[in-house]
């Protein structure tokens, strides 16, 4: 790892840390709604259904 590379990494770890608190992340989650939850996991199990199909052929 290069000496400039460490402290952006550090700087990124702390604007992430500063930014994205976990009680945020919750309310924002609970404001879009239990519908959008429920598209997204129908998507994704879509998504793992696709592919999983393609990968046995």
């Amino acid at each position: 790892m290069s000496f400039f590379r460490l402290p952006f990494l550090a700087a990124l770890l702390v604007l992430l840390t500063f930014s994205l608190s976990s009680c945020d992340a919750i309310g924002t989650i609970f404001k879009a709604g239990a519908w959008t939850a429920l598209i997204g996991i129908f998507l994704l199990v879509v998504l793992l259904w696709f592919i999983v199909r393609k990968m046995r052929g």
